[in-house]
């Protein structure tokens, strides 16, 4: 079995994008080449990597396992990346950071920008990734700083919280349900409502939630992602319950913000890696992430 980085490159596109043309055009190649390297990727392998739906590429499970070694490998690569480029710009310092997709877009955006005004010169490197994985790579003291859900350690890491808010419900405009301040479980009898996966551990919060209430809703979609739920959400194809970050960071005209009665805890970890040599910019970044977090609070004092 021989694979190329050539070969491993055009996988990585293809599973980002889901497309060989796109992946054809964020390599500058051809879709042809796109497609004969992919092949000879399977070929080699001895596996199916891909399933052709609607003109789309779906990943396998083999592939989306294969991903998951092929990201160990590119990380180790950006970092011998980011060594070089230190190396080269003497006194210029980078932190670097993994943490979950949704705090990726909801709570970083805000820290950084005070970070950067304290700290001009400094870089920062930001990795989203999904649990386990994320847990892994930080237990291997690959990152400065971690950001997680779970309230415990990865191997190898100390954690403190950092935040802890309650789920909010989020609406379409115009539902009937908006001209209550605060939504109580009956009120969701019926409701047509987007769900996270089955697996997820905050749908089956909110699953034992609704079950302990007796409570009855259409349960006809579910995603994975709280952007997703967000974004079905605002086309009107139900309400839902989400996490505050995601929720303020996405509301307006057309997705509204209400609180839930009952408390389903949205936890945010700050893990530091216990053998990884101190970096200097992780105790201001850790103040600046503290600062978001304050204001977060402070904005969800002001829900109706």
């Amino acid at each position: 079995m021989r694979l190329t980085h050539r070969q491993l490159d055009i996988f990585r596109a293809v599973m980002g994008t889901s497309h060989v043309t796109r992946a054809a055009e964020a390599l500058n190649t051809s879709q042809p080449t796109v497609s004969r390297e992919l092949a000879r990727l399977e070929q080699a392998l001895g596996i199916k990597l891909f399933d052709r739906v609607r003109g789309r590429l779906r990943p396998t499970v083999r592939a989306l396992a294969l991903m998951e070694e092929v990201e160990r490998s590119y990380i180790g690569l950006d970092r011998i990346a980011e060594a070089a480029v230190t190396l080269r710009e003497l006194g210029h310092v980078r932190l670097t950071l993994a943490c979950l997709p949704a705090l990726s877009h909801a709570l970083l955006p805000a820290a950084v920008p005070r970070f950067a005004a304290q700290h001009p010169q400094a870089g920062v490197s930001i990795t989203p990734q999904e649990s386990p994985l994320l847990e892994d790579w930080l237990t291997q003291q690959r990152f400065d700083l971690g950001l997680i859900e779970r309230r415990e350690p990865p191997r190898g890491t100390a954690i403190t919280l950092l935040l802890q808010v309650d789920e909010v419900c989020v609406l379409p405009a115009g539902h009937p349900l908006l001209a209550r301040p605060v939504l109580r479980p009956r009120d969701f009898e019926g409701e047509a409502f987007v769900s996270f996966a089955p697996a997820d551990p905050y749908r089956q919060q909110v699953d034992a939630m609704f079950e302990r209430h007796g409570v009855r809703r259409q349960l006809s979609v579910e995603t994975v992602s709280a952007v997703s739920v967000c974004a079905l959400v605002r086309h009107r194809l139900g309400v839902a319950i989400v996490n505050p970050l995601t929720a303020l960071e996405l509301a307006g005209p057309e997705l509204q913000i209400r609180r839930l009665s009952v408390s389903i805890p949205f936890h945010v970890g700050l893990v530091i890696p216990e053998l990884r040599a101190p970096n200097p910019l992780r105790e201001p970044f850790i103040e600046a992430l503290h600062e978001a977090a304050r204001e977060l609070r402070a904005r969800l004092r002001t829900l109706t």
